[in-house]
This record gives C-alpha cells, structure tokens and sequence, in this order.
C-alpha cells in the first residue's frame, strides 16, 4: 500500500464525526454572527448615513440575507449529500474549479475575519493601554498572534468540545447586547434621535449612504451559513435549515435594534469619531463609565466566541474540500477525535499573514472587515446561482408539506438572493474587487497541487478562461496598490 493509500485509509476509518442537535447548531449559527462586527455598528452606520438610510439598509440587509437563509435552508433539505454548504453548491453548480475558488474564498473570508477580532480586542484593551494603539501596534499584533495559537491549541482538543464552549460562550456574549438595547431605549433623546433622522449632515444621494453601509451589514451577517457548511455533523439533516432560519431572525433584531437606538443617544457626528468599539461609547454617553466598561467586557467574551466558531467552520471547508479531492491531500487528515489539524494549521497561518498586513493599514479594523465581506461575495453568489440552475432543473424543485412541488416559489427565492449577492459586489466598490483578486490568484497553486495529485489534467478550456481572469485581476490590483490608485 503505498503512502497516499495509507491517508486514505485512515481517514476513511476514522471515528464517525460528532453529531450536533438543533440547539447547538442554531448556537453556531449566533455564535458565527454576533462577533467584532455588531460592536462596531453604531460608528460605521453613523459615518455613512442617519436613522432613515439605516432603515432602508437593514430593510434590504434582511430582506437579502433571509433570501439566502432560505437558500441554504432549501438546499439542505434538497441535496444532503452535499456537505460544507457553500462549497459543495459552488462546485455542484459550477464545476470543481468555481467550486474550489468558493471553498478557498470562503475559507480566506474566514480567517480575515479572524483578524477582525483580534484588531477589536487590542483596540477595546487599548483604551487603557496606549501601547495597543487601534488594535495595529507591534505589541498588539504579538499579543494577538499569541492569542491565535492558543486558540489552536484549544481546537486540537477536539470538535465536540469546541462546539460546546461555543454554545455556553453565545447564551453569554448575548447578555450584554441586550442589555445595553433596554438601556439605550431607556435613556434614548427623542429630540436627538430627530435629529439624526434624516442624515443631513452627509453629502450625497441617499442611495449612495445606503451603499455605504452594505458591506458592514455583510459582516455581520457572516455566519448566516454556519449550519451548512457544519452539516456532516448534524443529527438530523432538516435540523441544519432550520437552525440557519432560526439564527438568522434572532441576530437581525438584534443589529438592527444595536444601530437604530444608537442614534438616540448621541449626534451623528459624535458618533462617527467614536473610538471602536463604539458601542461602548454609545453606553458611556447614556450611563456613564461603568457602560463603557461593561460592554468591553461583552465584547471580549463575545469576539473569542465568535472567533471559535469561524475557526471551527474554516478548517472545516477546507477538510472537505480535500476529501473531495478539490485540496491537497494533506489538508483531508484528522485527528481521533475528528479534528482536521492540518486545515486549522493553514487557517491559522493565514490568519497571522493577514494580522501582520494590518500593521500597514490606514484603519485596520474597517479594512479587514470590508475585506471579509468582499472575499466571502463570490461563494455566496455561486451557491446562490446553484440553487437558481436547480430550480429549472427536473426534479429540483422541493414540495410543499402537501407533496406539491414549489418551483415558482424557489426560483424567485434563488433569484432574489442571487440579485441582492450581485448587488453587493457593486456595493463593494473596484477596490474591494481588485484586492479580493490579489488573494484568489495564488490559491490555484492548491489546485494545481490536487490534479497533479490525481494525475490529471490541470485546466480544462473554460478553466483556463477562469485563471486568466484571476491572474488579470490580481496583476490589476497589484499594480492599482503600486501607483496608489487605490489603498489599505
């Protein structure tokens, strides 16, 4: 048996992987979520648009990314032997190289993500540590680099364990958000939160405020797939729908009720130069220090729980991906206690690349997070197409309780979710585009690695066609970064 048999083998006698209940996956879905994003919503809102513009956002925020909770929540039920969600439907619909770009994109989106938390962090602490500065310092990159590692360690401990921290960590990162909701309803201005209505202040159409705010309301909504991609270890497959549908609608109200009662408490442009996590400056103003200081506390609790189950979903794609022969072998070997060690080594060793970059940015934080908005657009959009292509296919479309197809009824869902992912792409801008390139470009390397592996051939025509475009992109986007057409 030659070595490459012998991986297999053992990962095909592997023990079988953890299975998880609706409440726990549901707490995946919340934990992936509420993370670094909703503490900084109160600023990001505030710089862009007033209370009407937030309410148009999150109306469509909702309206888009409960499409694409539906989507996932039907292609579940409809393909179960499709695991890693997002992944899987890209390749499923679009062939292995879309389908391998989705699982490296998504997985890149993940661990920026990561770094957006740990920035947070040494920003919150920062406050009374001048040496951590914004979260981008040298200490405060050791700092975290220290806190990426542990987190591995932790994780080597085994999925089952890890999840279940997720899900104490969720019920106690939610306390404090929805504390500082009743608080601000409590001391909220009416005659400020008048004045904030109509976002006088900026200049431009409401349109383009709107726009402003699209890529922040993505962030945070990252994670509305947590189910899907942990599906292997669902007990039951209807569990992962509606475990993505119930998360969903519990974290909506949530941001949109943190952004909306924000803007009774303080003017909008006391908010937009509030230090993050703006959020505590929000409950400062209303209540005084103890506020500031209770929110940088459940920010922290909330950053570390969010953190553990992006880190949890990432390795994931990753590992299944492999197995699937879409990665390097060596990416689909696990542990007994059904860890997938080497995927969560390369999530981690990003994670520190792209925590070093941010030392080199003009605003750490927003660029991180509007960067993991922007990596995480194409799989979104190629899953979403997926379930479009599925829904005119024969015997694609799910049924009713009666047993009655419901075609109509997911094409317009697929296509809905399919124009909002499209819409964000142009809400992101050319710069987010170009840079995304930068990161998709080189991935093909792992590709290339995985044919070779198979002793197949390396591109097809059509994929040819898709690596020219990426190379083009990226050749663009490091060239625009060269001559400052565009920046960090």
């Amino acid at each position: 048996m030659t070595q490459d048999n012998t991986a297999q083998a053992g990962a095909d006698s592997a023990p079988r992987a953890a299975k998880l209940t609706l409440p726990t996956l549901t707490m995946m879905v919340v934990g992936s979520m509420v993370g670094a994003g909703v503490f900084s919503l109160p600023r990001r809102f505030a710089q862009e648009t007033g209370v009407a513009g937030a309410l148009i956002s999150w109306t469509i925020a909702g309206a888009g990314m409960l499409m694409l909770a539906f989507v996932f929540q039907r292609l579940a039920v409809r393909k179960p032997d499709l695991d890693a969600g997002v992944y899987a439907y890209a390749k499923a619909g679009f062939g292995e190289y879309l389908g391998f770009f989705a699982a490296f994109g998504y997985w890149a989106s993940a661990c920026v993500g990561n770094v957006t938390y740990w920035v947070l962090i040494m920003s919150t602490i920062g406050a009374i540590a001048p040496a951590l500065g914004d979260g981008d310092t040298l200490l405060a990159v050791i700092l975290s680099s220290f806190g990426l590692w542990g987190f591995f360690l932790l994780i080597k401990r085994g999925v089952k364990e890890a999840a279940a921290i997720n899900r104490i960590v969720t019920i106690a990162k939610i306390v404090p958000i929805l504390v500082f909701i009743i608080l601000a309803l409590f001391c909220l201005k009416p005659h400020v939160f008048a004045e904030n209505f109509g976002g006088a202040d900026y200049a431009g159409s409401l349109f383009s405020q709107i726009r402003g705010t699209m890529l922040a309301t993505v962030f945070v909504f990252l994670g509305v797939e947590g189910a899907s991609v942990y599906s292997r270890h669902a007990e039951r497959r209807e569990d992962v729908g509606r475990a993505t549908v119930l998360g969903f609608l519990s974290v909506f109200a949530i941001f949109a009720s943190v952004t909306i009662v924000s803007y009774g408490l303080l003017p909008m442009s006391e908010i937009a130069e509030l230090r993050q996590p703006s959020m505590a400056g929000v409950l400062e103003a209303a209540v005084g220090t103890w506020g500031k200081v209770f929110v940088s506390v459940g920010l922290i609790v909330s950053v570390l729980g969010a953190y553990l189950a992006w880190t949890l979903m990432a390795a994931e794609v990753l590992f299944v991906a492999a197995k699937d022969d879409d990665m390097p072998r060596f990416l689909r070997k696990a542990t007994k206690a059904d860890v997938p060690v080497p995927a969560l080594a390369m999530t981690t060793m990003l994670s520190q690349v792209v925590l070093v970059v941010t030392m080199f940015s003009d605003d750490a934080f927003n660029f991180a997070l509007d960067l993991t908005s922007a990596l995480s657009l194409i799989p979104f959009l190629l899953a979403a197409g997926y379930a479009v292509k599925l829904s005119y296919g024969r015997g694609g479309a799910s049924t009713s309780p009666g047993g009655t197809p419901r075609r109509s009824s997911d094409l317009t869902v697929a296509a809905l979710a399919t124009l909002y992912t499209a819409f964000l792409l142009y809400a992101a801008g050319l710069k987010f585009v170009l840079v995304s390139f930068i990161v998709y470009a080189p991935a093909s390397v792992l590709f290339v690695m995985a044919r070779r592996e198979q002793n197949r051939k390396l591109f097809s025509p059509g994929e040819l066609v898709i690596l020219a475009v990426s190379i083009v992109g990226a050749v663009m986007g490091v060239i625009a970064l060269a001559v400052g057409w565009i920046s960090l």
